[in-house]
């Protein structure tokens, strides 16, 4: 982890602490020992990915740099200076669900304190973000049928075969199968299962794991863009990524390249890329990006008669309420009950 002093602290807001006059020292290395070690061997039972690790460090940060712009010593914080904390926050106009992430990595940054016995109380107990007063669907963007249809065959005007290949199956998977852009990144050649029932391709994400199935056509598309990969010198080793970034050209793609996988920033730029020539990017009240393939795929399921427990499968959603969510896009104004009632707001 990069010291403090090499990040540039948030600015303090209406809610700081006024500074006592002798020079202040942030005391944090035993609390930090013990979240390194935390991280290590609890987060996931041992396996968190580095993303997951990244993400609880960034945020820890960020909480340690408020604390030494407030002069206050972490192990001694109490749960009123937390929700001071949250206020911070709220000032700095952060959603509900990235508050909530922000006090969840400074949670168990404290549930590590306690394990190694530096505090009694974790601070942050009992301190929950604001609620999300937005419409759950509000947040739901997706492509129509004939939008969906017009991306997945945008690749074909790509002159390259191989990257039309690629990107056509990139879209696919995320658009049919509603792949997460995490997912997709960490696929490799291995990840790919066949059997009597048809192919598929095991996905990891949130520490959970997926087959997801792949239709006839999107079989056929992963053998032809495995073939064109060999055919151009990429390795497609069990152990090599399932979608490369083509811009580096090696003579052969060595199994333990991890340079050659395709980013998850890399997933973004390839979907934003076709949203933009097919000019569906933005538009009224809605702007699509990667994660809209992921809702595409659940709210034109369930458009079209999938059950809500076929397209939480498909998704590897742990909590049905999450895909009841896109029962509602659309649904609420197709079937409105209030449409069945009769009732007339002038005589006839």
């Amino acid at each position: 982890m990069p010291p403090l002093d090499e990040l540039n602290p948030p600015a303090t807001t209406s809610t700081s602490f006024i500074p006592s006059a002798a020079p202040f020292v942030l005391n944090a290395d035993e609390l930090l020992a013990a979240f390194t070690n935390f991280l290590t061997f609890d987060v996931g039972s041992g396996g968190a990915s580095a993303e997951t690790i990244r993400t609880y460090w960034c945020e820890v940060r960020y909480y340690l740099l408020w604390c030494e712009t407030n002069q206050l010593q972490p192990l001694t914080v109490t749960r009123d200076q937390i929700k001071i904390y949250r206020h911070h926050l709220v000032q700095k106009k952060y959603k509900p669900a990235t508050i909530s992430l922000k006090l969840i990595a400074i949670s168990r940054m404290y549930d590590a304190a306690m394990e190694y016995r530096l505090l009694t109380i974790n601070p942050v107990w009992g301190v929950k973000p604001p609620k999300q007063r937005s419409d759950p669907a509000e947040r739901i963007t997706y492509l129509t049928t004939a939008e969906a249809q017009a991306l997945l065959q945008a690749p074909l005007a790509k002159p390259t075969s191989l990257k039309t290949l690629r990107d056509q199956l990139l879209l696919g998977v995320m658009t049919l199968e509603g792949a997460r852009t995490m997912e997709v990144h960490r696929a490799d050649i291995k990840d790919i299962v066949r059997g009597s029932m048809g192919a598929g391709i095991t996905v990891t994400s949130k520490q959970q794991q997926r087959i997801v199935p792949l239709t006839p056509d999107l079989v056929d598309l992963l053998d032809r863009y495995l073939l064109a990969r060999k055919k151009a010198a990429y390795s497609i080793a069990g152990i090599t990524p399932l979608f490369i970034n083509l811009y580096h050209r090696p003579k052969n793609l060595t199994p333990s390249a991890e340079d050659y996988r395709l980013s998850r920033r890399g997933v973004r730029k390839i979907v934003d890329g076709y949203l933009k020539a097919l000019n569906i990017k933005h538009g009224e009240g809605r702007t699509l990006s990667a994660h809209s393939l992921r809702h595409t795929a659940a709210t034109l399921a369930i458009q079209s008669g999938a059950s809500l427990r076929q397209v939480q499968d498909l998704l590897g959603h742990a909590d049905p309420r999450t895909t009841a969510i896109y029962t509602h896009v659309g649904d609420r104004w197709l079937n409105n009950p209030a449409l069945n009632l009769g009732i007339k707001l002038t005589p006839d």
